[in-house]
């Protein structure tokens, strides 16, 4: 275990080392900066015209919007992070130096996913809080569940990253970031698609964002984010309306039985990994 938690570390120090710290830093700090004018701007303008429930509303859509942002954010930098550090050090023979040791091939694939799991959730969560206060300071709007909703932007996360680290162990690492941010980004599509086939009630389509949400979990936990950040009265606003056609709401929470599902799709995944990375020639 002591190994694991060392390799961990080392792979924290190696994360706070590379240009994509940088660049997530920056991409960050620019999203926290436009979104605050964005909401300064919407409480002077807004004042006037819009009721209280109307403007927490608008709020709470804004602020799901934006969280998404971080969540592409999130997702580009893990998966461009995980493959790297695993696939290039495999590259470079500094993973088959280490592992020279007796350190078994799984304990070394455990501590580097431990690491990056502590690198990716700790940036989204803490960025996600400074713009959770930034909505509280412009316009007065608090989430009902900022904590669950946090949790649930780290898990999505920890998904995309166990996934980029399995993709990372048969393709090459820039390859590896390239299909772990196209599954992302299709499988977000794929519940709007489902979302708008649900609201017209069209079985089949629904059915692709249902099937698209259990093979990739990422778009599901994206969906109980939204939910824990939007104004618990959103919903009813739309009246007959469906809301799950609009891809900034959440109909529901997520069910304990999905989110069991998710944990075992993340050790799934990671077992795989663990699998391709033992038979990996070094």
């Amino acid at each position: 275990m002591s190994a694991v938690l060392t390799i961990a570390g080392l792979t924290l120090r190696e994360a706070g080392r590379r240009r994509v710290l940088l660049a997530l830093g920056a991409l960050t700090l620019l999203l926290l900066g436009l979104s605050g004018w964005g909401f300064s701007r919407f409480a002077a303008e807004a004042g006037g015209t819009l009721t209280s429930g109307e403007a927490r509303l608008t709020a709470s859509i804004l602020l799901n919007l934006v969280m998404f942002g971080y969540s592409l954010i999130a997702a580009f930098g893990t998966a461009f992070l995980a493959g790297p550090t695993l696939a290039g050090e495999t590259e470079s023979g500094i993973a088959l130096a280490v592992l020279a040791r007796p350190i078994r091939r799984s304990a070394f694939l455990l501590g580097k996913w431990l690491g990056l799991v502590v690198f990716g959730s700790g940036f989204v969560v803490l960025a996600g809080l400074a713009q959770c206060l930034i909505v509280r300071a412009t316009v007065d709007y608090w989430p009902p569940e900022p904590a669950k909703a946090l949790a649930l932007l780290a898990a999505q996360t920890v998904v995309l990253l166990t996934l980029a680290v399995l993709l990372s162990t048969v393709i090459s690492p820039m390859a590896s970031g390239v299909v772990a941010v196209g599954l992302f980004c299709t499988t977000w599509v794929a519940g709007v698609v489902g979302g708008i086939g649900a609201s017209l009630g069209n079985d089949a389509v629904a059915r692709v964002g249902s099937v698209s949400r259990m093979v990739l979990p990422t778009d599901g936990l994206w969906r109980g984010a939204m939910n824990g950040f939007q104004d618990p009265t959103a919903l009813s606003f739309f009246g007959d309306v469906d809301g799950g056609a609009f891809p900034f709401l959440s109909v529901a929470p997520l069910t304990a039985t999905y989110l069991a599902w998710t944990a075992v799709w993340v050790a799934m995944v990671w077992a795989l990994a663990a699998v391709s990375f033992g038979r990996r020639d070094l």
